[in-house]
């Protein structure tokens, strides 16, 4: 009993130390836990968090025939982003996985004459992405120093509301051989510079995992 009136309060002071700023204490605790949140994944893997193009199969739709609605307002063309690889990634401020924010950037910073990275904002997974665009918008640039492109908040999984782009990134039909939709937050696709999907990446790999990084550089 006397521990446990000991180890509370020092629980609560641990929390209270926690709280960065601008953030909510929940964002807080997830941020300085996403070390673990990623361990688990870094050593033991999971079923199905690396799917390859291995047929180096190329689309049915032009992949640069999309477009997207950008936060903020304006519209990007796809077309414009031809002969830079892209990886798009479904993103959310709550989740414990948030913390690739800033591993997104460093790659970006990494491989911006070559790489282009798009966030797509999503409220798909356990209401994880309740803020509007502007607070998005905010949240990601004071607390992680976001550059990349970030997409107008939408609908990644399937269904009647899926935004185009995930539609693509999903739909074997469009393409070519993926049939995946993201599985949880911070799913990464990866399209190399003609329009071809290559990789899919669940959330337990780190956009700076060495299998990311050298597909990346190639």
């Amino acid at each position: 009993m006397k521990t446990v009136i000991i180890v509370i309060p020092l629980l609560v002071v641990a929390v209270l130390l926690m709280k960065k700023r601008d953030m909510s204490y929940r964002q807080s605790v997830l941020k300085t836990m996403y070390p673990l949140i990623m361990l688990p994944g870094k050593l033991f893997g999971s079923k199905n968090a690396i799917q390859k193009n291995t047929a180096h199969t190329k689309p049915l739709v032009d992949f640069y025939s999309l477009h997207i609605e950008l936060n903020g307002g304006g519209i990007l063309d796809i077309h414009q982003l031809k002969g830079k690889k892209v990886i798009l990634v479904n993103t959310a401020s709550d989740c414990g996985y948030t913390g690739q924010y800033a591993e997104l950037e460093k790659l970006y910073q990494q491989n911006k004459e070559k790489l282009v990275i798009i966030g797509f904002p999503a409220n798909d997974f356990k209401e994880q992405e309740k803020k509007d665009d502007a607070a998005i918008a905010a949240f990601c640039k004071i607390n992680y120093g976001v550059s990349f492109y970030l997409a107008k908040k939408s609908q990644v999984v399937k269904g009647a509301e899926q935004n185009p782009v995930f539609n693509w990134l999903s739909n074997p039909n469009k393409n070519g051989w993926c049939n995946q939709e993201p599985k949880w937050n911070f799913c990464k696709y990866l399209v190399d510079e003609n329009g071809v999907l290559t990789h899919f990446f669940a959330q337990s790999v780190s956009p700076l995992d060495p299998q990311v990084e050298v597909e990346v550089k190639k």
